[in-house]
């Protein structure tokens, strides 16, 4: 019975080690595409008609009510923008990193915004928005997810962040903010970002 219990006290610890080796792993490998766009000055206006930048995110934007997806638009995209994406997080999500609310990409450079509405299904057929992606969320779901954050008396940001590509990437389905930033890693040419708040009292 003792060599059994040493056993399995053995095999959770091996797992509980790989967990954690390849959680650093993903993390090391998002790191450059982040630390590029963290070096840049932020050169795109991105705005909404929603909120305000460093406004309050309505209700019905957030998870705790419609959770519908609010009209998202840029300009002053650097020359030579192929492509968009976007991720959506926060960063004050009680977690080791932000909470991943959003991840789009395959947003064509002529697309002038992301309607209200949104669908959350992978693969976007609007108008305009031809090939567009909605990628893998915090809840490993596709698509948008709005505020929600927990009773904990703090004001949450939400970061709206695009980024402007050099090249037609045409990514796959079913990408997550880790394996965007990482497949984007050399082709960011510029980047904006919108920010709201959001406090459930």
């Amino acid at each position: 019975m003792l060599y059994h219990a040493t056993i399995r006290n053995t095999v959770k610890k091996v797992r509980f080690a790989a967990t954690h080796y390849l959680t650093l792993m993903a993390l090391l490998i998002a790191l450059p595409a982040a630390a590029q766009a963290a070096e840049m000055e932020d050169t795109i206006t991105v705005s909404s008609t929603a909120f305000e930048h460093h406004g309050t995110v309505p209700l019905a934007y957030s998870a705790y009510g419609d959770n519908t997806v609010p009209f998202i638009t840029w300009t002053d995209l650097p020359a030579g923008t192929q492509q968009l994406a976007l991720i959506m997080d926060d960063p004050i999500a009680p977690m080791p990193q932000p909470f991943v609310h959003w991840v789009a990409y395959n947003i064509p450079a002529d697309a002038e915004g992301l309607p209200e509405g949104l669908t959350r299904e992978a693969e976007v057929n609007v108008d305009g928005l031809e090939g567009m992606i909605n990628g893998v969320n915090g809840l490993r779901q596709t698509g948008y997810f709005g505020p929600r954050p927990p009773k904990d008396g703090k004001l949450h940001a939400y970061h709206f962040r695009i980024y402007a590509l050099d090249s037609e990437l045409n990514l796959p389905a079913g990408l997550n903010k880790t394996e965007l930033l990482e497949a984007i890693d050399g082709h960011v040419l510029g980047t904006g970002m919108l920010m709201g708040h959001y406090e459930e009292k």
